[in-house]
C-alpha cells in the first residue's frame, strides 16, 4: 500500500544503488513484456553509470528514505537545434506507488535538470502498446515524431555492417 502523504524526493544515483537500479530493470522488462530480453547485468549497470567513461546517468525516486522508481537518461546533442538534448532511456515506479504522481513528478524532475543544462529537447521512446503512459505524455504536452522511425542495428547485423 502506498502512503500518499510522504513526499518523493528524487537523488543522483550512487554505485550503491546499482543492484536496486538492477531489479527495477528486470520489473520494468517484465512490465513491458520483454522478461527474457534483459541481458544487461549489474555489474554492466555499474560500468556504464560508474565506470572510467560513464555514458549514462540516473536518478532514484524515493518515498521515506525507500526507492520506489528510478529513470536512467543521458545527453545526446541536436546538430538542428544546436544544443544538448535529455534523452530519457528508461523510467520506473513501482506498481504499488503508481498513479499518484510520481512519474509525473519524476519526468518533472528532468525536464528541471534538461533546462539546467542547456537541452533545447526532451526526448524519449514509449512503446505504441503503452496508451496509458501515452495519454500521460500528451497531457504534459509531448507529441509524437510521425516523421522519424527508430532504426536500430545489434547482433550479427552490427558485426556485418562494422566490417563494411
Amino acid at each position: 500500500m502506498t502512503d500518499a502523504i510522504t513526499p518523493v524526493t528524487f537523488r543522483p544515483a550512487t554505485e550503491d544503488d546499482v543492484e536496486q537500479l538492477h531489479d527495477f530493470v528486470v520489473s520494468l522488462a517484465h512490465d513491458e513484456d520483454f522478461p527474457d530480453d534483459v541481458v544487461a547485468t549489474s555489474e554492466d549497470l555499474r560500468e556504464a553509470l560508474f565506470g572510467a567513461r560513464p555514458v549514462a546517468d540516473a536518478v532514484i525516486a524515493e518515498r521515506g528514505g525507500r526507492p520506489i522508481g528510478f529513470a536512467v537518461y543521458y545527453f545526446a546533442y541536436s546538430t538542428v537545434v544546436g544544443r544538448p538534448t535529455l534523452h530519457l532511456e528508461d523510467l520506473y515506479v513501482a506498481p504499488e506507488h503508481r498513479s499518484g504522481g510520481v512519474g509525473r513528478s519524476l519526468l518533472g524532475h528532468l525536464a528541471r535538470l534538461a533546462i539546467e543544462r542547456g537541452c533545447g529537447r526532451f526526448e524519449w521512446w514509449v512503446l505504441r502498446t503503452n496508451d496509458r503512459a501515452i495519454r500521460l505524455y500528451k497531457k504534459m504536452g509531448a507529441r509524437e515524431l510521425d516523421e522519424i522511425d527508430v532504426m536500430r542495428v545489434d547482433g550479427d547485423a552490427l558485426t556485418a555492417l562494422a566490417q563494411v
